[in-house]
């Protein structure tokens, strides 16, 4: 169950009230007149079944309270109730295959937010990955891979493009892309460090490097890779595992690639450097493209499901 808590103006307690009497899947409700200071009016919580929750948000959307007032959501972690398993049972569908779009585009939007925690986290990872393609050294990619919070915005690419909303679509962009940019030069400039304290060498990076070499030499696996893991990171962000995010993170050659390509143009390697920047763009699109299609497909086949519930 998903616990709402709204703030109501005053004039119209009585038909959200009415609003969540009639909603499917809510139960609990619960009306506190007068108990909201800023902004000023009664407070309305309720309990919904997170099959049901994004209907309702719709419907209160619908009667401006997100203006007016204030709506607010959270996860129930355990709820003991023979009401609530009624209005669970009630409810359509399976509350893990429903999409909570107003929660995900909330997830997506912060996610995306050009910053510099951001740009820390993506600049370290970046770092790191270096020192591990530099080494040989899977074990220190992987840690890499894991640090790198660029899902963040391809999620938000992802689940712009499926809401139709262009200016989360450029945010996104703009943070993904921007934020690469400033990884590389940083990690160009970590490696010109390096190299002066005679820790990094051209011997290096002209190595063979058996377990780090696939990182700039790009093929077809590299894109079923990249289309797998964009399908369960976007299942993992809609269904609410989000532990499934770590082993996305880890699969995917988006950091290591930047890292290599930094690192091989500081050393003017240009081979490598190409090859790198073909692996990057074959994992970023290949997450966007599988992440939008399951966004689409998910989309698609809950409201089939609802049209056959509400048909029988």
């Amino acid at each position: 169950m998903l616990h709402l808590r709204l703030i109501v103006p005053t004039g119209r307690t009585d038909e959200v009230v009415r609003l969540v009497e009639r909603s499917v899947g809510a139960t609990h409700l619960v009306l506190m007149p007068g108990a909201a200071l800023d902004p000023a009016g009664d407070v309305v919580t309720c309990d919904v079944a997170r099959e049901a929750v994004d209907e309702v948000i719709a419907a209160l959307r619908g009667l401006g309270i997100d203006r007016s007032g204030a709506i607010a959501m959270e996860d129930t972690e355990l709820t003991l109730s023979a009401h609530a398993d009624r209005a669970e049972k009630e409810a359509p569908g399976e509350g893990v295959d429903a999409v909570l779009w107003e929660k995900l585009a909330d997830a997506t939007h912060e996610e995306s937010t050009f910053s510099a925690t951001y740009l820390a986290f993506l600049s370290v990872a970046t770092m790191l990955a270096a020192c591990g393609v530099m080494l040989d050294n899977a074990v220190l990619i992987v840690g890499a891979m894991a640090v790198g919070p660029e899902f963040g915005p391809l999620a938000g690419i992802s689940t712009a493009l499926v809401r139709r909303a262009p200016r989360l679509v450029w945010r996104s962009l703009w943070t993904l892309i921007g934020g690469f940019a400033v990884a590389m030069v940083v990690t160009a400039g970590f490696a010109w460090l390096m190299n002066g304290l005679g820790l990094f060498t051209a011997a290096m990076i002209e190595a063979d490097r058996p377990n780090t070499s696939f990182i700039w030499q790009p093929d077809w696996m590299s894109l079923v890779v990249a289309l797998l893991a964009g399908i369960a990171g976007t299942l993992s962000l809609t269904s609410a595992k989000s532990g499934a995010l770590i082993g996305v993170a880890i699969s995917v050659t988006t950091v290591p690639a930047a890292a290599n390509a930094a690192v091989a143009f500081s050393y003017q390697d240009l081979s490598q450097t190409l090859g790198s920047a073909g692996q990057l763009m074959a994992n970023l699109g290949g997450i966007v493209l599988a992440g939008t299609l399951t966004l689409l497909l998910q989309k698609a086949l809950w409201a089939l499901h609802l049209r056959r519930i509400r048909s029988a």
